[in-house]
């Protein structure tokens, strides 16, 4: 029992010792108490950006198909594999891809470059060869 008192002890000064030098460090940061100087002479000069103009022609996706009916096209990119793309199609557009529809239409897979318009996302046009149904 007298060696667990004497533990106890030797902890509980080393914990005040601890103590100690802890109060001693904190009282010995004292605050900076110059005031920090601003120098409002120099106007800050900054650029305003400007928007780049909208494209007004035709931008070309090229791709593999992953789905196609006669209302929209689903592409693959061919650079990117994941950058999935879809596209409602014009009406020319539309009516094209109803002739290659009755003909068999585009199987997944199938390499195609889809014309569109950049601001409404609607394909115009596509040239691509479908390939034959199985």
């Amino acid at each position: 029992m007298k060696r667990v008192l004497q533990f106890a002890g030797v902890g509980a000064l080393a914990l005040l010792v601890t103590g100690m030098f802890a109060i001693s460090e904190a009282v010995a940061q004292t605050p900076v108490l110059t005031p920090i100087i601003v120098d409002t002479a120099a106007p800050i000069v900054v650029n305003a950006i400007k928007p780049k103009p909208k494209a007004t022609g035709l931008v070309k996706f090229q791709g593999f198909v992953m789905h196609a009916n006669i209302a929209q096209v689903t592409v693959r990119s061919k650079a990117n594999e994941q950058a999935i793309q879809s596209f409602p199609l014009g009406e020319k557009a539309s009516a094209k891809m109803q002739q290659i529809v009755d003909k068999g239409g585009y199987q997944y897979g199938d390499k195609i470059t889809v014309y569109y318009d950049p601001q409404s996302l609607k394909a115009i046009r596509f040239k691509g060869k479908p390939s034959p149904p199985l």
